[in-house]
């Protein structure tokens, strides 16, 4: 009767670990993911400037309007 109560003992304690290294883990895989998030947005805006600024250098290429007008 001992015996079953130390395993059961033993193997609560074990759930007891893995329900907090679940929760440590957990923890770090949203602070993970707002980094990410937080990263992408970034990267977003980013790649939007740069956009623009393709956009911007192509405009002022000479013979734009007919390449423009042709596409039309």
């Amino acid at each position: 009767m001992i015996s079953e109560f130390e395993q059961l003992a033993e193997k609560v304690a074990m759930l007891a670990e893995l329900a907090h290294s679940l929760r440590r883990e957990n923890a770090e895989l949203r602070r993970d993911a707002a980094a990410l998030t937080a990263e992408n947005t970034d990267m977003q805006q980013r790649m939007q400037e740069a956009h623009e600024r393709v956009a911007a250098l192509l405009a002022q290429l000479p013979g734009e309007e007919s390449t423009d007008k042709e596409a039309a």
